[in-house]
């Protein structure tokens, strides 16, 4: 009898093989399969377009015709620099057919940065979009290896799109394709950089697909129908694996979200069967369904609210190994019934497969309350260096708090120290350009040294501490986690947007906070107050009260010694690609403590 998806991965053993010997061949069969079904949509309303499989063939040989007649050739790099768009998928496709290996540049790079990734990778072509001519051309003034400059949608290039698909639409890629081998290079993940210059990461075709037939083995995504949204930025590894690589390989359909600061809107259009989602998005939409449900007539409102309640202790209670009483499960029926199939619906994720949260750790909180509500989210763990995804929680079989156990091929184990080892064929060729640092993340052996800090349970759910540089050490010597500490912080306030604590070397930690740039003006409105800029309202003794509130709240679910002691409250905004959060939102925390030294020091003072 033949084994369901989770059955498969519940048993163990090796990695599934790949079904193709490269990402080509694996979208020409998906292709020949699939042919006039959907496999781009964009667009909203009279203007949504859709690309079937065999159109967006088509329109990728038009491409590699174009970038062959430019004389791209195999082992040439191409710059990519878009927004979520449609064309994002031939053109990347197209290169990779002609042996080329494209990569993507972050949205917000400043023109140092495009220059910086351009030059180590070594491009001669890039193709970018109107929105990003400026800063790139400033880059291109110290680029003398770039040739060619495609901008897609208008002037200010060398070519356009049109003009490129003009070159040679004929041009027959078989040959190039045929060439390619599971080992040789794919693509370029230029890493965010939190400590320094960006490291390229140089993943294979045998990386990726291995990942693509690994996260398959876990996650049971329909092979034909099943839909993704594109909403991440392109230079992030989950949006190429889960957005691009998966559904070119299994066939899933993509509808494009331009605008990542609209993805609640596409979630209902869509309904995706797979969403994956950083936990900052998981945070806002729990603090917005709390507050729809708190908005609610008392005489709905309270039973809301009591089912939710119940649905929490059914959650907790399974997560123990405990039995869950009768009553209460027929509680939590009704109240599904009544409430959350509702809440799941409107949300637009009540035809998921599989939801998954990575990137950065997920508060506990917001984990159970999902789950109380029929939104299993899963967390899943793995780093460009690993090509995306190492361990995954598979459905079904969720452990809350873990990042759950290596995918199928993935070896796993710990270091003297604590420091999570990895082995498996997802782990890097290496960094571009830096064969020293490669040898120092990867032994003889194989194993890549991640600079995490984990646990491994009984059964192999491995948990993620934090990063092995970043753990604060306080005075008394006391190691303590600040991702912990900052996850509980944010969950406990829908007013704190980013937090950071402070502690190494101190006598107790304290914390910067950042408000919520769309939580914060509402609840001034609700409270009466009449600037709702976040400037002004840093600075409001009631919302600084509000705000010292979540920090107690969070403070009770902390050890004495991690507790934050004093903190406060900074009159900014963090964006992604600033001075404190890399493109991916993860803390810059070196440049946070020299930007905001004069804050930390006031915080200690007497």
């Amino acid at each position: 009898m033949e084994l369901t998806a989770t059955e498969r991965y519940a048993s163990g053993g090796p990695a599934p093989a790949p079904a193709t010997q490269n990402l080509a061949l694996a979208f020409a069969r998906t292709v020949e399969r699939l042919g006039d079904d959907p496999a781009i949509v964009a667009g909203e309303g009279d203007a949504e377009t859709v690309t079937s499989w065999n159109e967006l063939s088509e329109w990728v040989g038009r491409i590699a015709g174009g970038l062959a007649s430019l004389g791209l050739e195999r082992g040439g790099t191409v710059a990519l620099m878009l927004n979520n768009r449609p064309e994002f998928i031939p053109l990347d496709l197209a290169a990779v057919s002609l042996g080329a290996i494209p990569f993507s540049i972050y949205q917000t790079s400043s023109p140092e940065q495009i220059r910086y990734v351009v030059s180590d990778a070594g491009a001669r072509i890039a193709i970018i979009e109107r929105a990003f001519l400026e800063p790139f051309s400033r880059a291109r003034e110290g680029l003398d290896a770039l040739e060619t400059l495609i901008v897609i949608d208008g002037e200010g290039g060398d070519q356009t799109l049109a003009q490129l698909e003009a070159l040679d639409p004929g041009f027959d890629i078989s040959a190039s394709v045929a060439a390619l081998g599971l080992d040789d290079p794919l693509t370029l993940i230029y890493t965010s950089g939190t400590t320094g210059p960006p490291k390229g990461v140089q993943l294979t075709h045998r990386n990726l697909l291995g990942l693509v037939a690994g996260v398959d083995a876990v996650i049971a995504v329909p092979e034909r129908g099943a839909r993704v949204i594109s909403w991440l930025p392109a230079a992030h590894i989950a949006e190429r694996a889960a957005h691009y690589y998966l559904p070119v390989t299994r066939g899933l359909t993509v509808t494009v979200c331009p605008d990542p600061r609209r993805i609640v809107e596409w979630l209902p259009k869509v309904r995706p069967n797979w969403f994956f989602a950083v936990p900052r998005i998981w945070e806002k939409l729990k603090a917005g369904l709390e507050a729809k449900i708190a908005n609610l007539p008392d005489e709905q409102r309270i039973p809301a609210q009591q089912g939710l309640e119940a649905a929490l202790r059914k959650v907790r209670l399974e997560q123990a190994s405990e039995p869950v009483p009768e009553e209460l499960a027929a509680a939590v029926v009704a109240a599904d019934a009544a409430m959350f199939a509702g809440l799941r619906k409107a949300l637009g994720l009540d035809e998921v497969v599989a939801v998954n949260a990575g990137a950065a750790p997920t508060p506990l909180e917001v984990l159970e309350f999902f789950h109380a509500i029929g939104i299993e989210v899963g967390e899943l763990w793995g780093m460009s260096e690993t090509s995306g995804a190492a361990t995954v929680n598979p459905p079904e079989r969720i452990k809350l708090g873990t990042v759950g156990p290596p995918v199928p091929g993935v070896e796993i184990r710990l270091a003297d120290d604590g420091e999570v080892l990895v082995r498996g064929d997802l782990n890097m060729a290496g960094y571009r350009n830096m064969s020293e640092k490669t040898a120092e993340t990867i032994d003889a052996d194989g194993w890549l040294a991640t600079g995490d800090i984990g646990e491994l349970d009984a059964d192999g759910y491995l948990t993620i501490v934090d990063r092995k540089k970043e753990l604060i050490i306080n005075a008394a010597g006391k190691n303590m986690s600040p991702a912990n500490i900052e996850s509980h912080l944010k969950a406990a306030s829908p007013l704190i947007g980013q937090a950071v604590a402070v502690g190494d070397g101190r006598p107790y930690n304290v914390a910067l906070i950042v408000l919520d740039p769309d939580f914060a003006p509402v609840w001034a409105a609700q409270n009466g107050l009449q600037d709702a800029e976040v400037a002004a309202l840093a600075s409001s003794e009631a919302l600084i009260a509000a705000v010292g509130e979540g920090v107690e709240a969070a403070n009770a679910k902390l050890s004495r010694v991690e507790q934050i002691k004093k903190f406060t409250v900074l009159a900014t905004d963090w964006a992604p690609g600033g001075d404190e959060l890399t493109p991916t939102m993860k803390l810059k925390r070196r440049p946070i403590g020299d930007k905001y030294a004069a804050e930390i020091e006031a915080l200690y003072a007497g």
